[in-house]
């Protein structure tokens, strides 16, 4: 109800491509953008799809769930939790 499942990590081959280390990426993995941002958290390395600009994000990013409102009218129906102030 409302999380979101990640898959199970998949398996990519690494090799060099002339001087450059490439990495080729299982078809559920592949990127629709032919270029990705890339950062350092921690030992891994993220990947994200660089958008040519927002017509192109809208198309081609992750879309709201359909049950999107429904999950968000329930979460206000919870009761707050009750917590101890910091120090």
């Amino acid at each position: 109800m409302g999380k979101t499942r990640q898959k199970q990590p998949g398996t990519a081959k690494v090799f060099m491509s002339g001087r450059s280390q490439a990495v080729r990426l299982p078809q559920e993995f592949r990127f629709a953008s032919s270029e990705v941002s890339i950062r350092k958290v921690g030992s891994s390395l993220v990947l994200s799809p660089l958008y040519a600009g927002w017509d192109d994000y809208l198309a081609n990013a992750p879309r709201i769930g359909d049950d999107f409102v429904e999950v968000m009218a329930r979460r206000e129906e919870l009761p707050l939790e009750q917590r101890e102030p910091f120090d």
